[in-house]
């Protein structure tokens, strides 16, 4: 069923469509972006990232009066 959705044809007609749409200057940026978004994604199901903590303290270190 999905076999012939993953043609050579279909992926650069998809291609064409995404350059005309887009632009050649931004696709470099999307492509960028989408593969963060799926890198962030990754890292969140797989749960090996701690959330990470605000390291600021609440109390002042200045000494000046």
């Amino acid at each position: 069923m999905f076999g012939q959705l993953f043609q050579p044809m279909h992926l650069l007609l998809v291609l064409v469509i995404a350059l005309l749409l887009f632009g050649p200057g931004k696709l470099p940026q999307l492509g960028a972006s989408i593969g963060k978004s799926i890198r962030e994604l990754r890292k969140g199901l797989d749960g090996t990232e701690a959330p990470s903590q605000p390291t600021q303290s609440t109390q002042s270190t200045d000494t000046r009066k």
